[in-house]
């Protein structure tokens, strides 16, 4: 039974890669990239695509996604940049209040209905393959998807507060690939696979996010909150554990036989989360070993200043002290004399 499984699976893998080499001949004789790149893109939606998402705006065809893409990295790199280069940075504190809180309630809005979609109540946590019926959870479920990948989207006035701030130390290359990737993940999520295992790193993203935008919040209100902001470093340490808990359970499912999701969209899940979770790993390391070399430095400054500062107290006592020996000798000289 297992080598008529792995038979078929091979058979399919040729005949796919058959099909691929047919169509770039095709193409390939009057040039035609951009026409051979959309008959794949056609083929793939035809055999995998979801009916149910062609309801949703933006999700005809992938390239309105990568234009949307392509805008917010023209505008972080060069337009902005450019746009801010004579002008003093905006202070958009009550903006940013208002943008934070928003993020706050819907990334909360989604961590419950992912909870209520499926994993609080009947998904399976060792694997859950997509629905893709027509009932009430399934559609309930993929709704959540469309708004998950238009959230991703709104997360794109994070960088343009930082261009618009002049805060140009935050526009990390972490920053800027993270926002970068996760519209085209999601789009491809609502597309392809609008629930099962896929969506379990939204439910933790969602959970992280709210943390995440509640602190950004309270930053935004005043420095008068930044007694309250002391759990900074915990924020990537819980990110970083995010993307541990994503690999264990891609891991899970892409090595099990009995597991009916996709094992190329696990094998793809997984290298997504493995990089995200060395990226945030570095970032956190370079993070801690320049708190910690700075607290070094801070701390040697405040020794060399104490034992400065003993040293002048040692020496203005030893001063006092031959200034009062002096006063009590000087009548004695003058009695000898």
């Amino acid at each position: 039974m297992n080598y008529y499984n792995s038979s078929t699976r091979f058979e399919m893998v040729v005949e796919i890669a058959n099909i691929a080499l047919d169509e770039f001949k095709t193409h390939h004789i009057t040039r035609n990239y951009t026409g051979l790149v959309q008959r794949y893109y056609q083929l793939v939606e035809e055999d995998y695509g979801d009916p149910r998402a062609k309801r949703f705006p933006l999700m005809e065809h992938p390239l309105f996604t990568f234009g949307l893409v392509a805008i917010y990295l023209s505008w972080v790199l060069v337009l902005g940049p450019l746009f801010m280069r004579d002008r003093k940075p905006f202070q958009l504190r009550r903006t940013l209040v208002i943008y934070n809180a928003f993020q706050v309630l819907l990334s909360g809005y989604m961590f419950y209905e992912h909870l209520m979609a499926g994993w609080l109540n009947y998904y399976n946590l060792k694997c859950q393959p997509v629905d893709y019926s027509d009932g009430p959870m399934s559609k309930r479920m993929l709704n959540l998807c469309y708004i998950y990948y238009l959230s991703k989207l709104t997360e794109f006035a994070d960088t343009t507060f930082f261009v618009l701030r002049k805060k140009s130390s935050q526009i990390t290359w972490l920053h800027v690939y993270h926002h970068s990737v996760t519209p085209l993940e999601t789009w491809v999520l609502v597309k392809f696979l609008a629930g099962g295992n896929a969506t379990f790193p939204n439910l933790l993203n969602n959970f992280v996010h709210v943390c995440m935008y509640f602190y950004y919040m309270m930053s935004a209100m005043g420095p008068e909150y930044a007694k309250f902001l002391w759990w900074k470093k915990y924020m990537t340490e819980l990110q970083i554990a995010q993307f541990v808990l994503c690999i264990v359970h891609t891991v899970r499912a892409l090595f099990s036989n009995q597991c009916q999701f996709s094992k190329f969209i696990s094998a793809l899940l997984l290298l997504n989360a493995s990089i995200f979770f060395c990226l945030f790993m570095n970032f956190y390391m370079q993070s801690y070993k320049k708190s910690k070399a700075k607290q070094l430095t801070s701390d040697a400054a405040a020794a060399t200043a104490a034992a400065a500062l003993k040293a002048d107290s040692n020496n203005n006592n030893e001063a006092k002290a031959l200034q009062q020996d002096h006063h009590q000798d000087s009548p004695m000289k003058l009695k000898a004399h």
